[in-house]
């Protein structure tokens, strides 16, 4: 029966993960040793596991011996100098830029505690002094706006609160009141000892 066709990706398993490991690793290290063997070859090898164990094999002589004839063979130990593209000098400016303003900031924060800008040395620190300074006055006065909003926005909800509840007092007041004379005009109405006026009085009016 023909074997599948193994796919090349991460075996998420842990277990069949380190089996296949074990299995790769003894297969190409052996792989190894018969090519040095056939060719009369010289075949260094490193393995890192996952867990960072270390498994090496020198076919001829040591580790270190083909380490250093490797080495030799490239010219040195010592690498490439890497070119240095306009990114880099970029990012070394932009870094200049920022320790500059770390110390003009430096200076601003002793001269805010009291120590004056005795610090500050030069016309292009108190350049950028000023400048952080306005910056951070607009960021104090736009903080301080949008607090006054805020603040502005709840007194007209409490406003517009009051005013439902002054409302609802006063309709209930007027309510109250004209209950209070219905029952007044009522009770005249149904009294039952009527007004009397005595003849005499009557005709001394008369």
């Amino acid at each position: 029966m023909a074997r599948g066709k193994v796919q090349l990706k991460r075996i998420e398993n842990p277990v069949h993960r380190q089996v296949t490991f074990c299995k790769r690793r003894a297969g190409l290290l052996k792989k190894a040793k018969e090519l040095s063997v056939l060719c009369d070859a010289e075949i260094g090898v490193f393995i890192f596991s996952a867990h960072g164990k270390l498994y090496e094999l020198a076919t001829k002589g040591t580790m270190q011996g083909l380490i250093e004839r490797y080495m030799n063979h490239t010219n040195g130990s010592q690498p490439p100098e890497p070119r240095i593209d306009n990114q880099t000098l970029e990012v070394k400016e932009e870094v200049n830029r920022l320790k500059q303003e770390i110390e003009v900031l430096k200076g601003l924060r002793n001269a805010l505690g009291g120590g004056g800008v005795e610090g500050i040395r030069t016309l292009d620190e108190l350049d950028m002094l000023e400048k952080q300074l306005e910056i951070w006055i607009c960021q104090v006065r736009s903080t301080k706006m949008k607090f006054m909003c805020e603040e502005i926005d709840a007194l007209r909800n409490q406003e517009l609160i009051l005013k439902a509840a002054n409302k609802y007092l006063h309709d209930k007041m007027e309510e109250n009141i004209c209950n209070t004379t219905n029952i007044e005009a009522v009770n005249i109405t149904n009294c039952q000892y009527p007004l009397t006026i005595q003849d005499e009085l009557f005709q001394l009016c008369t």
